[in-house]
């Protein structure tokens, strides 16, 4: 099988974003900035897995749905399955990946890739609403040096989703309050999703 190619930025232009490490609130205009044509391409995987002078564009998918007067945020566990080996074992509320070179087919190949993503990933059965509300950047970790997230929140009318990939183990809506309580289980993304959107 040919090697998937995923979608990357040069590491400079992180610079549209200001100096930052960690959450920051979404901002249209960077965000056009950063899908300018004229800088992402596609590169083999396994070649900058370790390599941060680019970044990879990734979708980073929560949904949410309030329950009895009380706000749930969907959650699993990472399977061992999973492309990313650095985050097995771990609990996200975040779904998506990698933007690839298949995505480029459509008219706006970001929004393709984060749509076959969620697609692929869960199953959605009721209305909802969506926004773009941040940007996650972790230097902290050979894992988050390599990958820039964009943050969507899905505001689901019903609790209504779940996995569609054995992968993601566990799934389903839990409080938020819990997830609060046990942050520490959750992955860094999650960690500042949950710390700074709510």
């Amino acid at each position: 099988m040919a090697e998937e190619q995923v979608l990357v930025i040069p590491e400079g232009r992180l610079s549209l974003l200001g100096n930052f490490s960690g959450f920051r609130p979404f901002c249209a205009e960077a965000f056009a900035a950063l899908l300018d044509p004229q800088y992402m391409e596609f590169r083999p995987r396994s070649t900058v897995e370790e390599d941060p002078t680019f970044k990879q564009l990734i979708p980073y998918v929560m949904l949410q749905a309030d329950v009895d007067g009380s706000t749930h945020v969907f959650q699993y566990q990472r399977g061992k399955g999973q492309g990313e080996k650095r985050l097995h074992s771990l609990r996200s509320v975040g779904v998506g990946g990698h933007i690839s070179k298949e995505d480029a087919s459509g008219e706006d190949l970001y929004r393709s890739g984060m749509l076959r993503e969620l697609g692929e990933e869960i199953t959605i059965g009721s209305a909802y609403t969506e926004d773009l509300v941040g940007f996650i950047y972790d230097d902290t970790s050979p894992v988050g040096r390599v990958h820039l997230g964009v943050v969507h929140r899905l505001k689901l009318e019903t609790p209504d989703a779940g996995g569609r990939e054995s992968e993601l183990v566990d799934s389903g809506f839990r409080p938020l309050t819990d997830l609060k309580a046990k942050l520490d289980e959750l992955e860094t993304w999650s960690q500042l999703c949950i710390t700074h959107l709510f």
